[in-house]
């Protein structure tokens, strides 16, 4: 008799060891194990699916339904330090002992079918929610929508944030096929709000070919915000005055926009108050996402991996001013498109920390400096290759005067490389305490 895994880390092991492909799309496999397992909710269910701004639109609905007294399950990922942050409970990520329950439950209902990691984690996740007496679920979606393991789960009310190019070789390499695939969260007759200001044709095509009830940007509901606060209206609810969100970036009023027609549509089933609103984006946090850590030298940390989120994150360092010298711990994986991403920061950053990540799809640091080598204009930069996010941070930090800034960008692997002992707090040539420790 086989015995099974014993702790959270092993259970991860046993997971990458089952099936042969790290990614394999399909919903076959997943729900025929769910059906197994009588794996539903009979609670409301958001799932959001989108190029970026899934993590922090689920934030925002996250901490404004906890604040209205909701029991909240919030499903995402990747994590950046520790797997048990992908299932929170009323805010907390969830404990290794009650997902270690629904691995169990996942590996006796399997039998003879083979999940990959995604799917695997995906059903033990959703099992632990199942069985925490939840009162609303927001589900992100993994990658795409229509076929990601996330997707048997029907939605009440879907979410589809900005639609752009990545992962083309599982997607398509247009908008269009993009958002069809991400389109196949809708289910019919339910809402599916959709964020993006120019959504793609197709994902209005399919609300319309099954019958959900689409609200669009500047149809449905709309934003305006000067420097002081931002109003939102939307099918016959108002906020006026609000405080921008907690989360920075130049975003974050786009992502807030959505979850607010979100929770107008779920309304009669989620009544939440305004001042539940207002509070919940005065609280929400979301690591790694425009995560500006006060100190002497500035520390920001964005987890952009695509062209659409590096741009927004260029955006974002534009305007914080000036800094004397930007500093750059860059790591990435090898499938991204890094060209345009590298182009995009070359004339914000003067010293690039290039880094290895320990996973087999990350692009070596050498081959980072290369592609960079290729595409910059700068003669005044420099740049140096790591092992280690932490030990580049920690280079970084060393060069660095109290009136500079450091970067951290490229991957979840990267930022959470940096965050494996917690936030740095950074002295202008000292090295970063606990790094490489």
């Amino acid at each position: 008799m086989t015995t099974l895994p014993q702790t959270l880390d092993e259970w991860l092991a046993h997971c990458e060891r089952l099936h042969p492909q790290t990614i394999e799309l399909g919903l076959d496999r997943a729900r025929a194990v769910a059906q197994r397992m009588a794996l539903h909710f009979d609670v409301p269910v958001f799932t959001v699916a989108g190029t970026n701004g899934k993590g922090s639109t689920c934030a925002m609905l996250e901490a404004i339904l906890i604040d209205a007294g909701f029991r909240v399950g919030t499903f995402t990922s990747p994590h950046l330090v520790r797997f048990e942050e992908r299932c929170r409970l009323l805010g907390v990520p969830a404990s290794a002992s009650d997902l270690i329950a629904g691995f169990a439950r996942v590996e006796g209902a399997r039998g003879d079918i083979s999940l990959s990691y995604f799917e695997f984690t995906t059903l033990a996740i959703l099992d632990t929610m199942a069985r925490a007496g939840l009162d609303a679920v927001v589900l992100e979606v993994g990658l795409g929508g229509r076929l990601d393991a996330v997707n048997i789960i029907d939605t009440d009310c879907a979410i589809i944030t900005s639609i752009d190019i990545d992962h083309a070789e599982y997607l398509g390499d247009t908008r269009e096929k993009i958002g069809f695939e991400k389109a196949g969260i809708m289910r019919p007759g339910k809402p599916v709000i959709v964020s993006d200001p120019v959504p793609p044709q197709s994902v209005i095509d399919h609300a319309n070919a099954i019958g959900a009830d689409l609200w669009l940007l500047g149809r449905d509901y709309n934003y305006e915000g000067d420097k002081q606060q931002w109003s939102w209206a939307g099918r016959g609810r108002r906020y006026a005055g609000l405080a921008y969100p907690a989360l920075r970036g130049a975003n974050q009023l786009l992502n807030a926009s959505g979850v607010l027609a979100a929770l107008t549509a779920m309304r009669p089933k989620l009544p939440v108050t305004a001042q539940a609103v207002r509070t919940g984006l005065s609280l929400v946090e979301l690591p790694g996402r425009f995560q500006v850590v006060p100190g002497q030298p500035s520390l920001v940390l964005d987890v952009a991996h695509n062209p659409h989120s590096v741009a927004a994150l260029a955006v974002n360092l534009d305007a914080m001013g000036f800094y004397p010298t930007t500093h750059a711990v860059f790591g990435a994986m090898a499938d991204k498109d890094l060209k345009p991403m590298l182009q995009r920061m070359d004339p914000i950053i003067d010293r690039w920390y290039f880094t290895d990540l320990p996973t087999a799809r990350a692009a070596r640091a050498a081959q980072l400096q290369a592609d960079w080598q290729a595409a910059t204009h700068r003669k005044d930069a420099a740049s140096a290759l790591y092992a280690s996010p932490a030990e580049a941070l920690q280079a970084a930090a060393a060069a660095a005067t109290p009136a500079d800034r450091i970067v951290v960008f490229g991957s979840f692997y990267t930022v959470g490389g940096v965050l494996e002992h917690g936030i740095p707090r950074l002295q202008a040539g000292q090295p970063t305490p606990d790094a490489g420790s």
